[in-house]
């Protein structure tokens, strides 16, 4: 296929969480789309489902590779590092020393911890009265707490490391040194909580990573803290900007969030629709690297060249979902990509789920009359999109 001049990118626009036309024109258009971002080089860009699926999960695309290329990126320093930037097998034996921790089973052991401080942060906003804001007053503390609880972070700190985490995920104009000296304070910050974990070690996920590297030579000391970097950095910022792109989400569309109100029960299949519905990212990162030529819809990507994915545009892809554009909370097939793919499929997963599940559904129980309550100010400098301040009454 011609190797056409490319078109700038991202699409999305920040102060909101529609999906930009071009990608619909994208879908629409024979093979991949050639794009470029503000710094790195020149990329295809997969918009359909069964493209962006086949990218994630064909192990001739490499992350790893992006840390010898110029990756394709919006600000100048570069993110790609830990685990998020490996393939396999190096990849698999850091995942395997932390999947534990992140099971179905383990998570769901958390969720009377959520269902209470979710309840706890509601009868704060109730007795501060309204209006709240539900992104500082209920969605971020959520899943700050309980990443912070599995790695033993202090109280006292949490407000630092989200300061931290917030300019790791900027895409503001910041210089690399800027990027670099941001990193390595949070990593010397983590270096020394891996210290007080060796001197009093607790029972969270921290002390068995420091076991992991110690006793059974399974880590370096940079991949312990790195990896420690990725899962709190990770845990949190996702999860703490979907829910209130969920309530906004459902607010306006009353006919679902009516129909979830008639029926609680139906909260964790509802969960899974929003997650296809609302296309979170600003624009695609983390580029894939083929390692050889390979085909991809009708696109022949040539050894050494970069693919984004774009996990927003796939879900609302109408050759794999019927009336791909509207919400429906009671959507049989919720078969979303919103959890990534293959082998760097979001191993919070059911951490996420259970935050997000039990999050709606005590809100939408406490408060039957909720409403927007004033103006939305937009996080505009981040890779995920959603609301910085997001006023309700009730």
């Amino acid at each position: 296929m011609e190797r056409t001049a490319p078109v700038h990118y991202p699409f999305n626009r920040t102060d909101g969480l529609d999906l930009a036309c071009p990608y619909r024109e994208a879908r629409g258009t024979p093979g991949l789309t050639r794009v470029r971002m503000n710094h790195g080089d020149a990329a295809w860009l997969a918009t359909r489902y069964e493209d962006v699926r086949f990218v994630l999960g064909d192990r001739r695309f490499s992350r790893a590779a992006a840390l010898t290329h110029d990756e394709p990126r919006q600000s100048d320093g570069r993110r790609s590092a830990g685990i998020l930037a490996m393939d396999p097998p190096e990849h698999t034996r850091l995942r395997t020393l932390v999947a534990k921790a992140f099971t179905v089973r383990q998570v769901e052991r958390l969720r009377p911890q959520v269902r209470a401080l979710a309840g706890e942060l509601l009868d704060a906003m109730e007795e501060t009265g309204q209006p709240a804001d539900l992104v500082e007053d209920y969605a971020l503390p959520i899943p700050v707490f309980v990443i912070c609880q599995l790695l033993g972070v202090p109280a006292a700190d949490r407000p630092q490391f989200r300061v931290w985490s917030d300019s790791l995920l900027s895409t503001s104009p910041m210089t690399a040194g800027e990027f670099t000296a941001v990193r390595g304070e949070l990593r010397d910050y983590m270096a020394g909580l891996v210290a007080e974990h060796r001197r009093a070690p607790q029972d969270d996920l921290m002390t068995a990573l420091v076991n992991a590297r110690d006793q059974d030579d399974r880590l370096s000391e940079e991949e312990l803290i790195d990896l420690c970097v990725a899962v709190l950095v990770a845990g949190h910022e996702t999860t703490a900007t979907q829910l209130p792109n969920f309530v906004l989400t459902l607010l306006r569309h009353p006919d679902q969030l009516a129909r979830l109100r008639s029926d609680p029960e139906a909260v964790p299949a509802a969960v899974e629709e929003l997650m296809r519905f609302v296309p979170l990212g600003a624009g695609a990162s983390a580029a894939r690297y083929a390692t050889e030529d390979v085909e991809v819809g009708g696109t022949l990507v040539l050894a050494g060249e970069p693919v984004l994915v774009s996990i927003g545009s796939a879900n609302h892809d109408g050759g794999r979902f019927e009336d791909a554009d509207r919400l429906d909370v009671a959507r049989a097939d919720t078969h979303h990509l919103g959890f990534g793919h293959g082998v760097h499929h979001c191993l919070g997963a059911p951490l996420a789920r259970l935050e997000l599940q039990e999050g709606l559904a005590a809100l939408l129980a406490r408060f039957p009359g909720l409403r927007l309550a004033g103006e939305i100010v937009w996080k505009d400098e981040l890779l995920v999109r959603g609301p910085r301040s997001l006023p309700i009454g009730w």
